[in-house]
């Protein structure tokens, strides 16, 4: 009785341990935007004379919702090139103005797309021509403070 006893509380235990496991595989691949079946999206650059506190993993919106991520941040020609990687099925005219904005006065940085009035769309690896740079705000308060 005590040996059937045993093997039941193993099971258990390995039962547990099982869903445990498969519990934290599940989390870390949707926690991490980890995708495992290849990608549903294309990519797009942007070149910027600055994208000060920018990272790898930012949000990419269009009328505040996202529509991507940044996928690599290097520097080109004493220029940040950012490649965003874009959901399939977003439309994405020429003229459409790329900006580093921030949420909330001292939030996270993300790439905020602004449409244009074009009827031409960028398709995979098509550079966004209109950008506008990160605004610092450590250099908004120094020109403010040492004008006076």
């Amino acid at each position: 009785m005590f040996i059937m006893y045993g093997r039941k509380i193993e099971i258990s235990v390995g039962i547990f341990m099982m869903v445990g496991i498969a519990c934290l595989v599940y989390l870390s691949v949707n926690l991490g935007n980890v995708d495992l079946f290849g990608s549903d999206s294309f990519y797009i650059d942007a070149r910027f004379g600055s994208i000060e506190g920018l990272e790898v993993a930012a949000s990419v919106e269009i009328a505040g919702v996202p529509v991507g991520k940044v996928k690599r941040i290097t520097l080109e020609e004493n220029q940040a090139l950012v490649q965003m990687e874009i959901k399939k099925g977003t439309k994405i005219s020429d003229d459409t103005i790329a900006s580093i904005r921030t949420k909330g006065v001292i939030g996270d940085k993300f790439v905020k797309l602004s449409p244009g009035g074009s009827d031409e769309f960028l398709k995979d690896k098509d550079f966004l021509m209109d950008t506008e740079s990160a605004i610092s705000l450590e250099e908004l308060v120094s020109k403010y403070i040492f004008k006076k």
